[in-house]
């Protein structure tokens, strides 16, 4: 299912669904990145200054992609109000 994203935390929040539905740990993710925990945790909670590759290597892990398309305009709910 596609989840739209506008800001960091939409990001992470997304990111977060994704792991909880596979049933990963963020220690799991981790793993699968080389990256440490505390990372993982700071990209789900949408903080500033994290890396593009660590956002890619993340996404790879959790078996998404990243599409860039124009913004649409119809659906002006955040994220969090729609599931």
């Amino acid at each position: 299912m596609e989840q739209i994203a506008r800001t960091a935390a939409q990001i992470g929040t997304a990111l977060r669904r994704r792991r909880r539905n596979l049933s990963m740990t963020q220690a799991d993710v981790g793993t699968h990145t080389h990256l440490r925990q505390g990372t993982i945790s700071r990209l789900e909670n949408g903080e500033p200054k994290i890396q593009l590759q660590t956002l890619v290597d993340v996404l790879t892990a959790l078996d998404l992609e990243l599409v860039i398309r124009p913004r649409t305009k119809a659906d002006t709910r955040m994220i969090e109000d729609i599931f």
